[in-house]
């Protein structure tokens, strides 16, 4: 992982992202310039006071068709939002803020939590952290590192 000084990194239009600061070593990626802001599938989303501060406490399972892996997380609220699926239903979610390690770039994201089990991704990379000097190449994919094939197999459901 490292920090690299110049403005344009190369990636594909999915990438595999590592979460090191929650303890999710891989998790699989859509890359959307149409979306503002990132997306993470949470579930048992719970808000709680800490300090007089706004938490959550959510769990995130990183494999597509597995509960494998499953962590709990507690993070402070930046935001609650109202954001439009693609669908056109409106929701308010919780915003974090997590820190992705996204084709050897560590950057800090504000990332909603939301219930993505439907979806291809169990998260969205958008346009907020992508700016931070991302160049995503929509004929491409997995540009940066790759979770190993054991950890590829989980996210298929396959065995490992």
């Amino acid at each position: 992982m490292s920090e690299r000084s110049h403005s344009n990194t190369l990636a594909g239009w999915r990438e595999w992202v590592q979460l090191p600061d929650v303890g999710v070593p891989w998790i699989k990626a859509k890359l959307d310039t149409g979306a503002q802001t990132s997306s993470i599938h949470a579930y048992d989303v719970e808000a709680f006071d800490r300090d007089g501060e706004a938490w959550v406490r959510f769990g995130i399972r990183p494999w597509q068709k597995s509960d494998a892996d499953e962590v709990i997380v507690e993070r402070h609220v930046v935001d609650v939002r109202r954001v439009r699926s693609s669908s056109g239903h409106v929701d308010e979610r919780f915003v974090v803020s997590l820190p992705l390690v996204l084709v050897g770039r560590r950057v800090e994201a504000e990332v909603t939590l939301s219930n993505r089990d439907s979806m291809g991704f169990r998260m969205l990379i958008g346009r907020e952290a992508l700016s931070r000097g991302f160049v995503v190449d929509s004929s491409r994919s997995f540009l940066g590192d790759r979770a190993p094939r054991p950890m590829r197999r989980r996210n298929r459901g396959d065995e490992d």
